[in-house]
């Protein structure tokens, strides 16, 4: 008779059977800028008022989680899991999410600020951003299909060889979008910001 062992999932996310597992865990008004945060896979746990700015989080695993008022700028998530994780109100600035494990990836913005972040080569679709910051992110060969940006700030915002069937777009500003190198099909957009398809063409919109 064979067995077949299932790898817990856990483990596939991190890859670390070694790490221990909190669940359902409140984290408040933590500074992890001088302490680290203990490397384990963070199950349901929320952190609120946290600060992981420039902290070394690598390697973690956030399953469920939920941060509220956190600041994770330029924090380095090295091969740290996100799957099914909640931001709002945090300041996420200079992440390069693309650096992250990309197995489940998974998370909702809320008004957040995520200016000069990277989400390159990312497949991120029917992600929520809403009421966010997003200059200056990168979205290079990122899919994006069916994400939704709610009320978004996209300026400078880098759209290349990027996959935005059927995304949202109606009530985001700012932004500038080649529908010659993106795929836009069934995308929507709003009549007021539609200038910002046509930039690339050097033309006059009175």
């Amino acid at each position: 008779m064979a067995f077949v062992f299932l790898t817990p999932i856990f483990d596939v996310l991190n890859n670390n059977m070694n790490l221990p597992l909190l669940l359902d865990k409140t984290f408040s008004t933590k500074n992890y800028t001088k302490t680290f945060l203990p490397k384990a896979e963070y199950d349901n746990c929320s952190f609120i008022d946290c600060d992981f700015s420039n902290a070394d989080v690598s390697n973690i695993s956030f399953l469920e989680c939920e941060f509220i008022d956190c600041n994770f700028s330029n924090a380095n998530i090295k091969h740290t899991t996100f799957n099914n994780v909640k931001f709002n109100n945090c300041k996420l600035l200079g992440l390069h999410f693309h650096d992250c494990n990309d197995f489940l990836l998974s998370f909702t913005f809320n008004s957040c600020s995520l200016n000069l972040a990277s989400f390159t080569n990312l497949n991120i679709k029917d992600t929520p951003f809403l009421n966010c910051n997003l200059q200056q992110v990168d979205f290079t060969k990122t899919n994006i299909s069916k994400a939704t940006f709610t009320d978004c700030d996209l300026k400078n915002a880098v759209f290349e060889n990027t996959n935005l069937e059927k995304a949202d777009l109606r009530s985001a500003i700012n932004y500038s979008i080649n529908p010659e190198i993106n795929n836009i099909n069934q995308a929507k957009f709003s009549k007021e910001q539609i200038f910002g398809l046509l930039n690339t063409y050097n033309i006059i919109i009175e």
